[in-house]
């Protein structure tokens, strides 16, 4: 870590605080993202968001010199975090926002972030499955199963494919937080997180032209550009810099403990301004998907993995 950062960062509370700050904002973004989504197609609205997030980092980047300039190979490997943290992921989440409520969103990517990590780290054999993991594992299937089986006969009838490709967001999330964890350990913050950021917009903005041609930007309210601006700067531009930097004070373990507290803000925030709810036994659902996350977080920080960095969520 530079010492820049460690003027930033100093103060125990510090890295909680921006971690708290993150998941505020990534809480909200479900929500704004819904409303968004609404009015143009979610690829246009992913590259929007990113595009606008990465052109604050990188204005902050040069505003802020860094007394370390990222060499050619640093910003090689912040492309690469960005590709499965900002582009792949985005893809899926805006995707998901189109088909399922935002309150769906906000309960299964967070919580199913850390199982799908452990997941992926016992089938690269960076990690072994104790029987607390395995528990914890299978009750965070057995909460996702009952939670999607269960929408409200009401719903909307792509809820089902929105809450499964939220799934998938989730297992591109685990992906990032493996890759991202060891390829940026020796970046300063703010360079890294805005060229990760920058190549993930680059990729959605050429992923999204054939969409945005047939938008017709006449017919966006004020209340879907004013989304768009604050997904821009809250949950990408400041969400994504505040992450970074409180991973690197904390474990990831307490970084994805503090994860959990995403679905209740993302359910209030849903209930609030777009009037969604959750049937009491989707609800009971969440608390078993959350329990089995919390029981695979703690395993897996009492058992040390030989070669393991242990990811975390956004």
């Amino acid at each position: 870590m530079t010492t820049h950062d460690r003027s930033i960062s100093s103060g125990p509370a510090r890295p909680y605080i921006d971690l708290f700050i993150t998941m505020f904002f990534f809480a909200s973004a479900f929500t704004s993202s819904k409303v968004v989504v609404e009015h143009m197609p979610h690829g246009v609205a992913a590259a929007l968001r990113f595009g606008g997030g990465a052109l604050v980092l990188l204005a902050l980047t040069f505003l802020v010199r860094s007394a370390k300039p990222l060499t050619r190979g640093q910003i090689g490997r912040a492309a690469a975090a960005g590709f499965f943290g900002v582009f792949l992921y985005n893809v899926l989440f805006f995707w998901g926002i189109s088909l399922a409520p935002a309150i769906d969103g906000s309960l299964i990517a967070p919580v199913l972030s850390p199982l799908m990590t452990l997941l992926i780290l016992v089938l690269l054999k960076r990690e072994t499955l104790t029987l607390p993991k395995f528990v914890g594992l299978g009750l965070g299937v057995l909460g996702a199963s009952i939670f999607i089986a269960n929408a409200p006969a009401t719903a909307s009838s792509t809820r089902l494919a929105g809450d499964v490709v939220f799934i998938a967001a989730a297992v591109c999330w685990s992906v990032y937080g493996i890759v991202a964890k060891r390829i940026l350990a020796d970046v300063e913050t703010l360079p890294a997180t805005a060229w990760a950021t920058a190549s993930g917009a680059a990729l959605l903005v050429v992923w999204s032209i054939p969409s945005a041609l047939h938008v017709d930007w006449s017919t966006i309210d004020a209340t879907a550009w004013a989304n768009v601006v604050f997904l821009a700067v809250g949950p990408t531009a400041i969400a994504y810099y505040f992450y970074s930097r409180g991973l690197r004070r904390v474990s990831p373990t307490v970084a994805t403990v503090m994860m959990f507290s995403v679905p209740v803000m993302g359910s209030i925030f849903a209930y609030v301004f777009l009037a969604e709810r959750i049937i009491l036994l989707q609800g009971l659902a969440a608390v078993i998907l959350i329990t089995g996350a919390i029981v695979t977080v703690l395993a897996t920080s009492r058992s040390p993995s030989p070669k393991a960095t242990t990811p975390t969520r956004s």
